[in-house]
C-alpha cells in the first residue's frame, strides 16, 4: 500500500467553548455544498459532536486519538479518508494544548495543519497577538491560520483580521448569532436529532464563512500508509442487538464498523417504543439520556420482560453508563423524579448537577484490556461487588468498577472495542 494525499486541517482553540465544533461543521456544510467529499474526525472521546458533523458532512464521523484509538488504527483511518475525500477535518479537543496526548501532539504526528478558532468577542488588535502565540508556542507545530468566531461585525471582522501577520492564514469569521450557535444541555451539545433548525443553522454558518474568506482548499497533507491488520476472533453469524433511540444514541461509529467485519449482524431496536426484542444473540445497551426519558423507560414493561428473559437465557449483555443505570433497580433525576427500571443491576443512581467523573479509563477483563472513557453526571449506590476497575492513564483517581453478572457485563465506561477486538468478540459471543 502507498501514502495518499489530501487536502487536511485540524480544527482547534485556545480553550473549551470557543466554538470549535459550530465552525467545524460550518467548514464541512460549506466544502460539501461546493460539492466536494468531505471526512470529519473527532479529537477524544465524544458522541455529541460527531452527530452534528456527520449531519454537516453527510458521512460517518470518527474518532482519532493517540491513546484510545491508538497511532495505527488513527494512521488507518486518515489513510482511508484520504483514498476517497476532497477535505479532512478534524475537530480538537479542549484547548490546542492541553491533555496528553493533546490535539497539538495529533496534528504533528500525522503533519496535520491547525487552524485555530479564537472568540473574538472583547476583543481586536490582541486577536493577531493570540494567533502568534498559538502558532509559534510549540516550534515544530504545523500551523495553518486562525478564524475568528462571534464577531460582532464588519469593522470587528477587519480589525481582527488586519491584526494578524501574513503568514497566518485568515479562514474568515462567524458572525455573534443565536442562529449559528448550538445549544447544549450538560453532558455537551443537543443531539443532532434533537434540532429541528440544526440544518437551518449549518446553512447560516456556512454562509457567513463563504461571505468572509476564500473557499479555496488547504494544501495536501500526505498520509502514510497503514498496517496491515488481522482479525483473529470472528463473530460470524452473531445477531446483536443495539439499542439506539433518543434514550440511548452514545456509539462510536468504529464500534459498530468494527462487529460488522468480524461477521455480527446488527439489528438496532428503541428501548423506548419497542415491546419486543428482535430476535438476537446478543444485546448492546450503549450510553445516552435516560434521564430524560424515565417514564417512558419505566412504562415498557414488555421491553423489561423481555430483556429479563433474555438475561436469564445466559445470552451476552454489554451495558455502557446510560446503559448501566437502565439496568439498575431506580434512578432519579435531577428534579427528584425516581422511576423503578429493570433491576438486573442491584442498586439505584442519582443525577446531579455537578459532573461526577470525566477521565480516560482502561480496564483489564477476563476477555482482555480495553480502552475507554467515562462521562457522567449521576452517582451510583450499588453493592455489586465489581469484577474490575479501570485505571486513567493521566493518573486521575478516576477508577470505574466493572460490573460482572452471568453473561452480563455493565460499566460508567464506553469502551472504545476497536482498542481490544478479541476482547469485545468475547464479551459478545454467545
Amino acid at each position: 500500500m502507498t501514502s495518499r494525499q489530501c487536502p487536511a486541517l485540524l480544527i482547534a482553540a485556545p480553550a473549551s467553548g470557543q466554538g470549535k465544533t459550530t465552525v467545524t461543521a460550518a467548514l464541512a456544510r460549506l466544502h460539501t455544498r461546493l460539492g466536494r467529499k468531505v471526512r470529519v474526525f473527532k479529537c477524544g472521546p465524544d458522541f455529541l459532536d460527531p452527530m452534528i458533523l456527520a449531519r454537516a458532512s453527510d458521512a460517518p464521523v470518527y474518532q482519532l486519538d493517540l491513546w484510545m484509538v491508538g497511532e495505527e488504527e488513527s494512521r488507518r483511518l486518515l489513510w482511508e479518508a484520504a483514498g476517497e475525500a476532497d477535505l479532512i477535518l478534524i475537530e480538537g479537543v479542549m484547548g490546542l494544548f492541553d491533555g496528553s496526548p493533546s490535539a497539538a501532539d495529533l496534528a504533528r504526528r500525522f503533519n496535520v495543519p491547525v487552524m485555530a478558532v479564537i472568540n473574538g468577542q472583547s476583543m481586536a488588535q490582541t486577536f493577531g497577538a493570540m494567533a502568534v502565540g498559538m502558532a509559534t508556542y510549540q516550534s515544530d507545530l504545523p500551523f495553518s491560520g486562525v478564524l475568528a468566531n462571534r464577531i460582532g461585525s464588519q469593522r470587528h471582522r477587519d480589525l481582527v483580521r488586519d491584526s494578524l501577520p501574513e503568514w497566518i492564514r485568515w479562514y474568515g469569521a462567524l458572525p455573534r448569532d443565536t442562529e449559528v450557535e448550538l445549544p447544549s444541555r450538560h453532558l455537551g451539545l443537543v443531539q443532532a436529532d434533537e434540532l429541528a433548525d440544526l440544518d437551518a443553522r449549518l446553512d447560516a454558518a456556512a454562509d457567513a464563512l463563504a461571505a468572509s474568506a476564500s473557499t479555496e482548499l488547504p494544501l495536501p497533507v500526505s498520509f502514510a500508509a497503514p498496517e496491515l491488520r488481522n482479525r483473529a476472533s470472528r463473530l460470524d453469524g452473531v445477531r446483536i442487538g443495539v439499542a439506539r433511540d433518543s434514550a440511548f444514541a452514545f456509539l462510536y461509529q468504529a464500534n459498530l464498523d468494527l462487529l460488522s467485519e468480524l461477521g455480527a449482524e446488527l439489528l438496532f431496536f428503541s428501548p423506548l417504543r419497542d415491546v419486543a426484542l428482535p430476535e438476537v444473540d446478543s444485546l448492546y445497551l450503549p450510553g445516552g439520556y435516560p434521564e430524560l426519558h424515565l417514564q417512558a423507560l419505566a412504562e415498557n414493561r414488555a421491553m423489561a420482560l423481555a430483556i429479563h428473559a433474555h438475561h436469564e437465557m445466559a445470552k451476552p449483555i454489554l451495558a455502557e453508563c446510560g446503559g448501566m443505570l437502565y439496568l439498575l433497580d431506580a434512578l432519579t433525576d435531577v428534579a427528584g423524579e425516581r422511576a423503578p427500571l429493570l433491576g438486573l443491576l442491584p442498586g439505584e443512581a442519582r443525577m446531579q448537577k455537578r459532573l461526577a467523573a470525566l477521565a480516560l479509563q482502561a480496564v483489564t477483563l477476563p476477555e482482555g484490556t480495553l480502552r475507554g472513557h467515562t462521562f457522567h453526571h449521576s452517582l451510583l449506590d450499588s453493592s455489586e461487588e465489581p469484577l474490575a476497575r479501570g485505571i486513567c492513564p493521566n493518573d486521575k483517581p478516576v477508577a470505574e468498577a466493572v460490573f460482572r453478572r452471568g453473561r452480563l457485563t455493565a460499566s460508567y465506561i464506553h469502551f472504545y472495542l476497536p482498542s481490544d477486538p478479541d476482547a469485545a468478540a468475547a464479551l459478545l459471543r454467545p
